[in-house]
C-alpha cells in the first residue's frame, strides 16, 4: 500500500523539476538570443567596414525587411548605400531613420552628409539647421564648411573649418579640402600652405600631393615639392605640373615636364606619351 504522503511528495519533485526545466528552457532561449544579437552586430559591423558595398547593400536590405523597425539595421542600410555610390537612395533611408524612435542628431548629420554626396547642397544645408548648435562633432563642421564653399560663403567656411580641426586628432583631409577651397577661391598660396599641412597628417595620399602641385603650379613653381612620393607617383605629379604650365603658356617648360613624365614612369606612361606627341605635332604644324 502506498503511502499518500510518499505520493505527495513525489509529485511535488515532479513538479519542481519541471518547473526547473522550463527554466531552464527560457534562459537558454534568453541566452540564444543574446547570442545571435551580438552574432549580427558583429555581422553588420564587419558588412559595413570589410565586405563589398554591394553586397552589404543586399545583406542590410534582406535584415530590414524582416526587422523594419531596427534602427541599426536601417542605418547600416544607409551607411552601405553611401559605400555603395547610391546617395540618392541612401537619402531616403536617412529620411526614414531620423523619424523612427532612438534618431539622433548624427543621423541628421549623415543624412546632411549624403545629400552632399547627391550634390543637393540646399537640402544639405537646411538639414545641418536642424542640428542644435550645441551638436559639436567634426563630421558636423566639416559639412558646414563644404555647405558654405558651395555658396562662396568664405568666412563661414573658414571658420567652420577652423572649428572642425580642432576637433579631430586627424585633420588631414580636412585642411585638404580647406585648402581646395582657398585654390577655389584663387589663393593659390594658402591653399599650398594648407596642403603642406594636410600632408604632415598623412604623407602618402595622393590627392593631396596632386592638390599641392597644382596649387604651386598655378603660381608658375613647377618644381615638385619635397615630400615623399614612389616613381609613378613623381611621374604622375610631373604630368600635373606639365598640363598647368601648358594651360598657362608655358609650352616649353610644359614640354619639358612631359618628357621628364615619360622618362620617369616605370612603365609606359599612355597619358603623357599621348600629350607629348600631340605637342610635338602642333609644333610642327605651325
Amino acid at each position: 500500500m502506498r503511502h499518500p504522503v510518499m505520493i505527495a511528495a513525489l509529485a511535488g519533485c515532479a513538479l519542481a523539476l519541471s518547473g526547473c526545466m522550463g527554466n531552464k528552457d527560457a534562459d537558454v532561449s534568453r541566452a540564444l538570443k543574446s547570442v545571435n544579437a551580438i552574432d549580427e552586430s558583429n555581422l553588420s559591423d564587419i558588412m559595413l567596414t570589410a565586405s563589398d558595398p554591394n553586397e552589404a547593400v543586399a545583406y542590410f536590405k534582406r535584415s530590414t525587411k524582416e526587422n523594419p523597425d531596427r534602427i541599426d539595421l536601417q542605418r547600416g542600410l544607409a551607411k552601405s548605400l553611401v559605400r555603395a555610390n547610391h546617395p540618392d537612395a541612401a537619402i531616403k533611408v536617412w529620411q526614414h531613420v531620423v523619424t523612427m524612435e532612438g534618431a539622433t542628431d548624427e543621423d541628421k548629420v549623415l543624412l546632411a552628409q549624403a545629400q552632399i554626396r547627391a550634390n543637393k547642397w540646399d537640402d544639405a544645408q537646411a538639414t545641418l539647421a536642424t542640428v542644435p548648435p550645441t551638436y559639436e562633432t567634426f563630421e558636423r563642421y566639416k559639412l558646414e564648411a563644404m555647405v558654405a564653399d558651395s555658396k562662396k560663403q568664405w568666412k563661414k567656411s573658414d571658420s567652420f573649418y577652423e572649428t572642425a580641426v580642432g576637433l579631430t586628432t586627424q585633420p588631414g583631409p580636412v585642411y585638404n579640402n580647406w585648402g581646395y577651397s582657398k585654390l577655389t577661391r584663387g589663393d593659390a598660396k594658402a591653399a599650398e600652405r594648407m596642403f603642406a599641412e594636410a600632408l604632415t597628417y598623412d604623407p602618402t595620399r595622393f590627392t593631396t600631393k596632386n592638390n599641392l602641385v597644382l596649387a604651386r603650379a598655378s603660381q608658375r613653381k613647377y618644381d615638385l615639392p619635397v615630400v615623399d612620393m614612389t616613381q609613378t607617383e613623381k611621374a604622375q605629379l610631373l604630368y600635373t605640373a606639365a598640363l598647368s604650365a601648358i594651360k598657362q603658356g608655358d609650352v616649353a617648360i610644359g614640354k619639358g615636364l612631359l618628357q621628364e613624365a615619360v622618362d620617369t614612369h616605370p612603365q609606359h606612361f599612355e597619358e603623357a606619351a599621348r600629350a607629348l606627341a600631340a605637342l610635338d605635332a602642333n609644333v610642327a604644324k605651325g
